[in-house]
């Protein structure tokens, strides 16, 4: 493909992860990245992915969404009206946005405004926004559809609420802009190759980074948040879905938007269509790794659900996208990375 793209951060786990594959299919990617929450290694391993030709298509901006000049310079120096933006940019831990609300409503909601403002500016009307399934709340049954009540418990998920509802009123008030709303599930795996993968800073907000951390000895068991669940193993359950197929899924995004003069506005989920539980993706992760992970029962989560997982008809109807792959290869690919990169791109810091 021809397009030029800009991808907010586009140096995190699921940012970098496209990028890759937006250069395999051909395109021009441009990233901004304030290297808040990942560092600009993981860009140097996606061109390393990619090879020197395609490589030499990305470009990156040390830039934070939120400043409006520094964000116009990025745009008035491509060179190039951008064909789409993909928007992953923004603060991610559920419980630091209970700590420190206005944070992540100043940072996530801003950046929103700056760069859709920016995109007008400079002629680009095609945005697909990287949102998540926490809009569904506690759903009342499963699989969500995306017509489902919108309901986020959280001043992250809030977050991405607003900021759909800021782009479908966009939308309505000027057709000449072509959205998608792209609500993820669980990412989780790795780059097959085991260089690119997710480092979260600090504690870990999600299940597998934690999983892998005690795998290779940084963390001495897994905490599971209760298993009196109705459930099959009375541990929660969730779609997990390999961050190879979400990057795949905001490229066929892409492909939707760019070539199709009537896309206007799409909610699309992307996930697997079916759940594992807790209990059943330590035993695939242990299967992979051949480590044993210590877990420890403790107290329900206030606000989990029994099961969340996404229907995905709709996907495969408007982006003609499903997943691929299996919770076993999230598993192998994520072992992968972990085993090679225990402390991140980072390495092992002097106190550890």
């Amino acid at each position: 493909m021809t397009w030029n793209v800009l991808v907010t951060g586009g140096a995190g786990y699921i940012g970098s992860h496209t990028c890759v594959r937006l250069l395999q299919a051909g395109a021009r990617v441009t990233v901004v990245d304030n290297f808040d929450n990942s560092c600009a290694e993981s860009l140097k391993r996606v061109r390393n992915i990619v090879g020197e030709d395609a490589g030499a298509r990305l470009t990156h901006h040390e830039v934070d969404c939120c400043d409006k000049v520094a964000l116009d310079g990025v745009f008035a120096s491509a060179g190039v009206t951008f064909d789409a933006v993909i928007h992953f940019a923004g603060l991610k831990a559920v419980g630091e946005s209970v700590a420190e609300p206005m944070k992540y409503y100043e940072n996530n909601i801003v950046s929103t405004l700056v760069l859709c403002e920016t995109m007008a500016k400079h002629g680009c009307k095609t945005i697909i926004f990287s949102s998540s399934a926490t809009v569904y709340g506690e759903p009342a049954s499963v699989p969500c559809t995306e017509d489902f009540p919108t309901a986020a418990l959280n001043p992250y998920g809030r977050t991405k609420l607003f900021i759909e509802h800021i782009l479908s009123d966009l939308y309505v008030s000027d057709k000449e802009w072509k959205v998608a709303l792209l609500r993820y599930f669980n990412p989780v795996g790795a780059h097959e190759s085991g260089t690119l993968g997710e480092d979260p800073k600090g504690i870990p907000n999600n299940l597998m980074p934690f999983v892998q951390q005690v795998a290779v000895g940084r963390r001495p068991e897994l905490n599971v948040f209760g298993n009196d669940y109705p459930t099959k193993d009375g541990t929660g359950r969730r779609d997990y879905i390999h961050v190879v197929d979400l990057a795949d899924g905001h490229v066929a995004a892409v492909k939707k938007l760019t070539s199709d003069p009537d896309a206007g506005l799409l909610t699309v989920n992307l996930g697997t269509g079916k759940s594992t539980s807790v209990l059943e993706l330590v035993a695939a992760f242990e299967k992979a790794s051949g480590k044993k992970i210590p877990c420890k029962i403790v107290d329900r989560r206030a606000g989990d659900a029994a099961e969340v997982y996404g229907a995905t008809d709709k996907a495969f109807k408007v982006l003609g996208w499903r997943a691929l792959r299996t919770i076993e290869d999230c598993c192998i690919d994520q072992w992968k990375w972990a085993s090679s990169n225990p402390y991140g791109y980072a390495g092992k810091p002097d106190d550890a």
